[in-house]
Order: structure tokens, then C-alpha cells, then sequence
């Protein structure tokens, strides 16, 4: 679902570059938002320490768009975007299909907003914003947890921890520097998959 928030956007030299990219995807057809961290903080009052875009464009037609490109994640629709003097992270919408090592899906295949919401860690994380529209898109009550101060996993929390053992300290991280509980049934699933933290690297 969609609503119009008006969130108020930095006058920041690094919002105003983040606009501009999304500007150009959606001049070129595609759909574009802000998503992700910077979302939350926003609708937290906070200045993000950077901004995400997400969208239906391919890495193939990303490449067609922007002169400057690094790919970190090609094959998973993930690079960074140089712009007016800094980089987003601008990511294909996608679907993760199946983990194998605790940390990052074998393959993905690319969709649509609404589907990329399901595979995010927590619903304050799984936001989307049209900076431009002044739209909010909240397709897993995200918006409501961030009003409660909630940590919740998108989802099956112990499947989502399956996937990715890092989103355990994640939890615990958001919780701490948001000062936000975590959800029961989050927190459930974090202590019972703690002992899957040995399998991911100490850094």
C-alpha cells in the first residue's frame, strides 16, 4: 500500500544527489524509491547516513543510464552509483532464493517492490519512499512498528534468521541505537539461533 507523507528531505547536498538519481530512473521509465535505512531514519526525524534506491531497473540498463558505475554485486542487481560527488547503493528489486551459507543468497531473481519488501531483515527496514511523490510505500506495517518502537523480522523471524545469521546482531544493534524492544517472537528466534553466529566471520 501507498500513502502521501510528507517527509521532510534534508537540504543536504547528499539528499539533494539522491533525488537526482531517482529522478533519472523515473525519468527513463522505471520505478525508483528511496528504500530501506533512510526511510526509517527520515521518518525518524534522523539524517541518513547515506541514501539506498531501489528499483526495477536491471544491472544491464542501470549500466545505460549512469556514466559511472561500480558493480559490487552484479548478478544480484547490487552497485554503487557515483553522482555530484557521492554513491548510492542503487539495488535491482529482487527475490533471494535459497542460503546456503548463513550470509547471502545462491541466486535472485529480479521483481517487484512489493515482493522485495518480503525479503528484508526487519519491517522498519522494508520502507519505501518516492521522494519526489511524496509517497510512502508500507507493504509489511513497517510504519506502525516505527510508531511502537519495534523491532520486527519480515516474516517468519526464525527463517529470516536462517538466511542470513548476521541479521541476529542486526537486531540487537537497531534495538540498542533506536532504543526500540524487540518484537516476542523476534526475540524468540534471535536466542534460539544464536548458537549460528560461529558460522560468519568475526569482522
Amino acid at each position: 500500500m501507498s500513502v502521501a507523507v510528507a517527509i521532510r528531505i534534508p537540504d543536504e547536498p547528499s539528499a539533494r544527489a539522491a533525488v537526482e538519481v531517482t529522478d533519472l530512473l523515473q525519468r527513463a521509465g522505471h520505478t525508483a524509491y528511496w528504500a530501506g535505512g533512510c526511510v526509517r531514519d527520515l521518518l525518524l526525524g534522523r539524517m541518513p547516513l547515506d541514501f539506498d534506491i531501489a528499483t526495477d531497473a536491471v544491472p544491464d540498463r542501470i549500466e545505460t543510464l549512469f556514466p559511472r558505475v561500480e558493480w559490487t554485486g552484479k548478478s544480484f542487481g547490487v552497485c554503487r552509483v557515483l553522482h555530484a560527488g557521492f554513491a548510492f547503493e542503487v539495488a535491482t528489486f529482487r527475490t533471494d532464493l535459497s542460503y546456503v551459507d548463513g550470509r547471502r543468497p545462491e541466486r535472485v531473481t529480479f521483481t517487484d517492490a512489493p515482493t522485495d519488501a518480503q525479503r528484508r531483515d526487519f519491517t522498519i527496514n522494508a520502507l519505501f519512499y518516492d521522494p519526489r511523490a511524496g509517497r510512502l510505500f508500507d507493504y509489511v506495517r513497517g510504519r506502525a512498528d516505527l510508531a511502537d518502537r519495534v523491532v520486527r523480522a519480515v516474516g517468519d523471524p526464525a527463517a529470516r534468521f536462517r538466511e542470513d545469521h548476521l541479521r541476529i546482531l542486526r537486531a540487537l544493534r537497531f534495538a540498542a541505537r533506536l532504543e526500540f524492544a524487540i518484537e516476542p517472537e523476534t526475540r524468540r528466534a534471535l536466542m534460539e539461533g544464536a548458537g549460528q553466529l560461529t558460522r560468519i566471520s568475526p569482522e
